[in-house]
């Protein structure tokens, strides 16, 4: 795994190959990574002190349901983005003994992936998002991204065809493995129809959704957050430790298994949902078995330094990156953990989730991305580092920070937990008002926000460090020339005699010769690598979409209004489904609190579906009918004048904004195209929303509440707040659903606290 000289297949004498490394676009991505690495750790805390004080939530573009999906496109495409293509960029020109494809191919993608982060940042705050988890940018970037993701592939590929090694290292087939697997689960995840400039309804609905989401989401963090850094770590690794990594036999185990077993684990995500069991428990085996792997390649990262011990006690670099991949260890330990039902049965919809999650993104993605960086602007920028003190000073408050932040949340998520489903000596829900709950974990936020602030100022201080050490570089860079055998030369079978084969076809396996001859020959390698990804989601793809008992229709669900759409659009501007889930799950504790679980057939005209992944505010899923229009005026206006324990953000501007009511038609008309049977309202959509919406401005009038708010925003939100659950209702209360019709009694100007009525 030299960086340098040529490979063993050369015989003195032979031509060699001038050629210098590209190492220009490598600086650039470190700087990306940087840079947008503290814009997302910033919109992190942010978000956090959101959460813990809710005035924070400033203006509607700064609101949590807003700036959460900005924090976690920002620190996953952006900061974990960018640091991926630093390293790849770095390593794979070294490992192939070749410069870059095409310079102006890795300068497209450079530019491009920048105006992409760009572009998330400007319409994510504006209520532009598709509503699903890690895909929230709307069909116009989701474009733009997969041409710069070709364009990248493309740059790699061919590089590999010119490489001048016979052989491809570990780290490179990881990286095959996320260049492809990305690929086919953006596309396939974001195939939309489009209803505006910036608008767009996924093209599956309900359960079906739901699982391509979950496909998408989990192996995003799979092919995005992990299999690339795994190819970071097998590089950068053995170089800070100046020795080989540790086992070739485990990084070849280590692959096959992790690429072959993570896809099919995303259903774990849906356990007790209206998702068809057999699915989510596919899910949740495929997920227990990933530990072996997972652990197998932690193992051979830390067995690396096997005999270099001692260097962790004075380098900070390995100090991150042992952190990093014991970071890596117990996140996929607990993964597999927490797909087993019943942990999932506590954990899921709570904190624990969100702990979960930063304990690999701050440890195993920050840390590594943070020791591959301080290893590498020495070498990029041609100059010593500024300062290893600051370095280690980086670390050990960084360290604190990580410790500070998921003890803090892990205790959130249990104690959301357990008096979910508490019950006292009578029988009866222990904790009935959902904010209960919520005003217990405040201080734990509180303590997040410590954590996280001093991640923040290790960050800092580490881009101080980075950005000293670049001002200290020589005037002009030196631009060594490497010398290497021509392709032709190394891809031609050895002079030398080949060694002898062991007989037998387990001798033949265990020798690892078929593994050998693959890595020689990339095409072959990426092509099974595809065929194996392919396979798997496959297996569990056509099931759900062709088997018509999963999603069995129920008569009473019929689409919604279009008002009542205009109005999901809304909720699905303002990010409620970040805080608020629609799935009641088949627990006693669920059904006490919110009625009737939810079946699979309620959620068939859901495009996308809304059945979320926490809750910091109660489920909706039966919330229609529950409470007067004036009272859901009253709770958008100020929630805290509703639930003085609330966190939930203000939302005033629903109020005096104008309802663009013209726009509804093209909403409906792609709904159409999707297959919503929506009769009437294919040609009058406009006028039957103005009918509603003043049936339910005068409903607030006749409550006691102020007139005019038939041409605002906020009937459109009432309408599909008083539509949810509606139609499932009437089947589990046959001839009762008379007694469950919209409620228009008067309500007060300042509405007392109702059970599960705010968070």
């Amino acid at each position: 795994m030299s960086d340098s000289g040529s490979p063993g297949a050369a015989t003195a004498g032979a031509r060699l190959d001038s050629f210098s490394y590209d190492d220009v676009v490598v600086r650039k991505f470190l700087w990306a990574t940087i840079i947008w690495g503290l814009v997302g750790f910033l919109m992190g805390l942010i978000v956090a002190i959101q959460m813990a004080f809710p005035a924070f939530n400033l203006a509607p573009w700064f609101a949590f349901g807003r700036l959460r999906p900005l924090h976690t496109n920002a620190v996953i495409f952006a900061f974990a983005g960018n640091a991926i293509f630093t390293g790849l960029y770095y390593s794979t020109q070294r490992l192939l003994k070749a410069r870059m494809f095409s310079d102006t191919l890795s300068k497209v993608h450079f530019w491009g992936w920048q105006a992409i982060i760009v572009s998330a940042a400007l319409t994510l705050p504006f209520g532009f998002t598709q509503a699903k988890e890690y895909a929230e940018l709307e069909w116009p970037i989701d474009i733009a991204i997969a041409i710069v993701w070709v364009i990248f592939a493309v740059n790699v590929i061919g590089t590999l065809v010119r490489r001048r090694e016979r052989h491809i290292y570990v780290a490179i087939w990881f990286y095959i493995a996320s260049i492809i697997t990305v690929a086919i689960l953006h596309i396939f995840n974001n195939l939309v129809i489009p209803a505006g400039p910036l608008k767009s309804y996924s093209i599956y609905a309900g359960v079906q959704d739901a699982f391509m989401q979950w496909w998408y989401g989990h192996n995003a963090v799979a092919f995005f957050l992990t299999t690339p850094f795994l190819g970071l770590m097998y590089y950068f690794m053995p170089k800070a430790a100046e020795g080989p990594v540790f086992s070739y036999r485990l990084s070849i185990v280590h692959f096959w298994t992790l690429v072959f077993m993570y896809i099919w684990a995303g259903p774990h995500h849906l356990h007790y949902t209206a998702l068809p069991e057999w699915a989510s428990t596919l899910g949740m085996l495929f997920s227990v078995m990933l530990w072996a792997p997972s652990w197998g390649g932690m193992i051979n990262g830390l067995l690396t330094l096997r005999g270099a011990w001692h260097k962790v006690i004075d380098d900070p670099v390995l100090k991150f990156m042992v952190v990093a991949i014991t970071g890596y260890g117990m996140a996929t330990f607990e993964g597999p953990m927490l797909s087993v039902k019943s942990v999932n049965a506590l954990a899921h919809y709570t904190d624990w989730i969100v702990a979960h999650v930063h304990t690999g993104a701050l440890s195993w993605n920050g840390f590594l991305t943070f020791g591959m960086i301080y290893w590498l602007a020495p070498r990029l920028f041609q100059a010593p580092l500024f300062s290893k003190k600051l370095a280690e000073a980086h670390f050990w408050i960084a360290s604190f920070g990580i410790i500070l932040y998921v003890v803090a949340i892990y205790s959130a998520g249990v104690t959301q937990g357990l008096m979910w489903r508490a019950f006292d000596e009578t029988g009866r829900l222990a904790y009935p008002d959902f904010v209960e709950t919520v005003a217990r974990l405040v201080p734990m936020y509180w303590v997040r926000v410590a954590g996280g602030s001093l991640y923040i100022v290790g960050a800092i201080l580490f881009a101080y460090n980075i950005f000293r050490t670049w001002k200290a570089r020589p005037v002009t860079y030196e631009v060594p020339v490497v010398k290497a055998p021509p392709l032709a030369r190394v891809s031609a079978p050895p002079a030398h005699a080949p060694a002898p084969v062991p007989a037998g076809a387990w001798a033949r396996f265990v020798s690892l010769g078929w593994h050998r001859k693959w890595e020689g020959l990339p095409i072959t390698f990426t092509v099974l690598t595809t065929v194996a990804v392919v396979v798997a989601s496959l297996f569990e793809i056509i099931p759900t979409f062709l088997i018509k008992s999963n999603v069995p229709t129920i008569a009473s669900v019929k689409p919604l209004t279009p008002l009542e759409l205009a109005g999901r659009d809304l909720y699905i501007r303002e990010g409620c489904f970040n805080c608020h889930s629609q799935m009641v799950r088949p627990f006693r504790y669920e059904t006490e609190r919110y009625g009737d679980y939810s079946k699979p057939g309620e959620s068939v005209y859901e495009h996308p579906f809304l059945w979320g992944s926490r809750r910091i505010g109660p489920d909706l899923a039966r919330e229609g009918g529950k409470y007067p229009d004036l009272w859901h005026v009253r709770h958008f206006e100020n929630p805290r004048a509703i639930s003085p324990k609330s966190i939930m953000p203000a939302y005033r501007h629903l109020l005096t904004n104008e309802m663009d009511f013209d726009g509804i038609q093209a909403r409906v008309d792609a709904m159409v195209m999707l297959g919503v049977p929506y009769g009437e309202a294919v040609t009058g959509a406009p006028a039957m929303a103005r009918r509603q919406a003043a049936e339910v401005a005068a409903s607030i009038v006749q409550g006691g509440g102020e007139s005019g708010f038939e041409s605002k925003e906020i009937v459109a939100m009432i309408a599909y707040m008083q539509r949810l659950g509606r139609d499932a209702q009437q089947v589990v209360l046959g001839t009762n659903a008379a007694k469950h019709v919209h409620v228009d009694s008067v309500a007060p100007a300042r509405a007392p606290a109702a059970p599960g009525g705010s968070r």
